[in-house]
């Protein structure tokens, strides 16, 4: 027999709040853990304090998950370096979400919306990407 699913409105990714000032520290694993794997989705800068009391600042681009802290690793792009940079999730001693997230309230439908205001008032609206601001 057939079950009855009922359709979920779809969230709109503008509608969540930004994460940058979202900190995690060590203190609660599972949640550091968490915020680094929204910091890989994250379109801005994030600062890693480091057990060392080093801080490392940067886009995170690359994340490989483990069994343990020690093998999971982060990699990101410095702000001020041309390197990439490996941490260890063992190494991490606390996430800050520093950078704007360049990407935040830019969904597609938003895109839409904008154009087509942009046609129906006569201005020019063409498919070229938005400045960075």
């Amino acid at each position: 027999m057939p079950q009855d699913v009922k359709a979920q409105p779809p969230t709109n990714p503008s509608d969540k709040p930004s994460l940058q000032g979202l900190i995690a520290t060590r203190e609660h694993e599972a949640a550091l853990i968490d915020a680094l794997e929204k910091a890989f989705d994250y379109r801005g800068d994030v600062t890693l304090t480091l057990t060392t009391g080093r801080c490392v600042s940067g886009y995170i681009f690359d994340r490989k998950r483990a069994a343990t802290l020690g093998e999971s690793v982060v990699r990101l792009l410095p702000e001020n370096a041309a390197e990439k940079v490996a941490v260890r999730f063992s190494e991490i001693e606390r996430v800050e979400f520093t950078g704007r997230d360049m990407a935040h309230g830019k969904t597609f439908e938003n895109w839409i919306k904008r154009f087509t205001e942009k046609r129906l008032k006569g201005e020019s609206a063409g498919i070229d990407s938005e400045g960075l601001d």
